[in-house]
């Protein structure tokens, strides 16, 4: 296939080994930082807080897990299954939640529910000044702020493999005698498993990875600590074997993501039905609106209204230069992010295409893995890299040019930063792209080529054009993840590159509600166009 392209251009081999490596270099930067350990600093992390943060790791794991399959698993099988009012609109808008990162949500529900809030203080007032709520400052708290925030990902995978189970196997279980609930249990939700598993999977990974919404809550985590231990000890190897103890949790549920994936097709499936099966009336159906639609208010509507409230409030007073610096400051590193990942997203596209060998599907499949890599993994992994390179390199190198007290040019750099992201969101950029590559046939470049085309005529005039819409929704989703990215931003942003989400936590951490509402919106309000895409996406299956 494609011969002649091939042979002219072979060095798509070296695009996919390189990005391959560029995931692989943090990871083996994690493993080279164990060969000296600070003890003094070790010592007192194990009788601190280690047992901590392990248990606390665990419950996360636990609860955010059950919480995404129950909610996800359940919506997706209320708007996929059934018909009820307002199910036509509520199948999208369960979507929503998408939209606001978890660092938002989180100091909106504190602000919200905490004991000062308008809700207890309200309550207090009907039912008198000993009225006390579960404190939102728990673990359950967090749960709850992390379950509402990715349970779309179990809700988006369940919803698809319900529609795509067909009429006939639902059809075929009522005629054995088989109530909705034992459809559900028998039959839909056993075939559906890997695709909710995969769900659940990129849930936990996305829970392992957050560090904005953990730090609101005060609620020590391994990201936390490779923040503390960074700010706090000034150990930066310390941190690194912190984030290499992180990784080995997030291998687990990238483990069990692929176990599912790898299971994902069921044998005997129908086609894919039209519509909804079983048809609501009465109170059930009222009940079924109700609960998708409390759902939707308390993970979306809500925190929008507040954040809303909060900028009328007194946030539009703090729109002023700085936060213009601010916009600048984001958009430009999300447009940079963006062009960069993209770019070398449509490479690897075209060198898995161009070069349908097994070793170059490996190595694209490496590329892809940087998702997994929770952000404050990626950064400290990278500064300890380059923070070699400067020491042992390039300082030395500039003193010998005669440069007096050579400052170090790779560690706190934006290349740094644009490198994490690189690696971070690759696989949001390959994602589309391939899509959209897969939908080209073979015989076009062939007659091109056929033609007397030559191959970077063939890119041009064929691949890049038929691309466009894959890499436009490419760029859209990187743009916007990088945008919400807080842990690698954090660490590793250069200085006075402040950007949104980093105002945000500056803001949050002071506990400063209303401030913080004028950038959490604009961050919500950029949200919802990666959402929209997705749910187009979505439409169109």
């Amino acid at each position: 296939m494609h011969q002649v392209l091939t042979r002219k251009m072979p060095y798509w081999r070296v695009v996919a080994y390189g990005s391959a490596a560029l995931v692989l270099m943090p990871l083996l930067v994690l493993l080279i930082s164990w060969q000296s350990v600070d003890t003094i600093i070790w010592g007192h992390l194990l009788q601190t807080q280690m047992l901590q943060l392990i248990g606390n790791t665990l419950m996360l794991v636990a609860g955010v897990g059950a919480g995404v399959i129950l909610l996800g698993v359940s919506l997706g099988w209320l708007t996929s299954m059934c018909e009820f009012p307002g199910r036509r609109w509520l199948d999208w808008a369960l979507m929503l939640p998408f939209a606001i990162p978890a660092y938002v949500l989180a100091f909106v529900m504190i602000g919200l529910l905490d004991f000062a809030g308008p809700l207890q203080t309200l309550l207090r007032s009907w039912l008198g000044s000993d009225f006390r709520m579960a404190s939102i400052r728990s673990t359950g708290g967090v749960i709850i702020v992390l379950v509402l925030v990715f349970y779309p990902y179990v809700y988006l995978l369940a919803r698809s493999a319900f529609m795509a189970q067909g009429r006939g196997l639902m059809e075929a279980a009522r005629v054995l005698g088989q109530t909705p609930w034992q459809g559900f249990t028998r039959i839909a939700l056993p075939m559906a498993r890997p695709a909710i598993g995969a769900g659940a999977a990129l849930a936990i990974m996305e829970t392992l990875a957050d560090f904005g919404a953990v730090s609101v809550f005060n609620y020590d985590t391994f990201t936390t600590a490779i923040y503390k231990t960074w700010y706090g000890f000034f150990s930066l190897q310390t941190a690194t074997q912190l984030a290499s103890v992180l990784l080995l949790f997030v291998f687990l549920a990238l483990f069990a993501e692929r176990r599912a994936q790898g299971s994902r097709r069921f044998p005997g499936v129908d086609r894919p039905r039209p519509g909804a099966i079983y048809r609501l009336r009465g109170p059930k159906a009222w009940l079924a609106s109700g609960y998708c639609l409390l759902v939707l208010c308390v993970a979306f509507i809500i925190p929008v209204i507040q954040l809303i409230y909060w900028l009328i409030e007194g946030g539009m007073a703090h729109l002023d230069s700085r936060y213009w610096s601010l916009i600048r400051n984001t958009l430009l590193l999300g447009a940079m992010a963006a062009a960069l990942t993209v770019s070398l997203g449509v490479l690897l596209a075209l060198s898995r295409r161009l070069q349908p060998i097994r070793r170059i599907r490996t190595a694209v499949a490496v590329a892809n893995l940087g998702y997994a890599l929770p952000g404050s993994v990626l950064a400290v992994g990278i500064m300890f890299a380059f923070s070699w390179i400067d020491n042992a390199l390039l300082i030395p190198f500039r003193g010998w040019l005669g440069v007096e007290q050579p400052a170090p040019l790779l560690l706190g750099s934006l290349f740094a930063l644009l490198l994490a992201y690189l690696i971070r969101f690759m696989a949001v950029a390959y994602g589309p792209v391939d899509t959209s590559l897969a939908r080209i046939r073979p015989s076009l470049p062939e007659a091109a080529q056929s033609l007397g085309q030559s191959g970077w005529a063939v890119l041009r005039r064929i691949y890049l054009p038929l691309l466009l819409p894959g890499i436009l929704s490419a760029g859209l989703l990187v743009f916007v993840d990088v945008l919400k990215e807080m842990p690698a931003t954090l660490l590793m942003r250069p200085f006075g590159w402040d950007t949104l989400a980093v105002r945000i936590h500056g803001l949050t951490t002071e506990g400063n509600w209303q401030r913080a509402a004028l950038p959490a919106l604009t961050l919500v309000l950029v949200g919802l166009l990666p959402v929209i895409v997705l749910i187009r996406r979505s439409g169109r299956r």
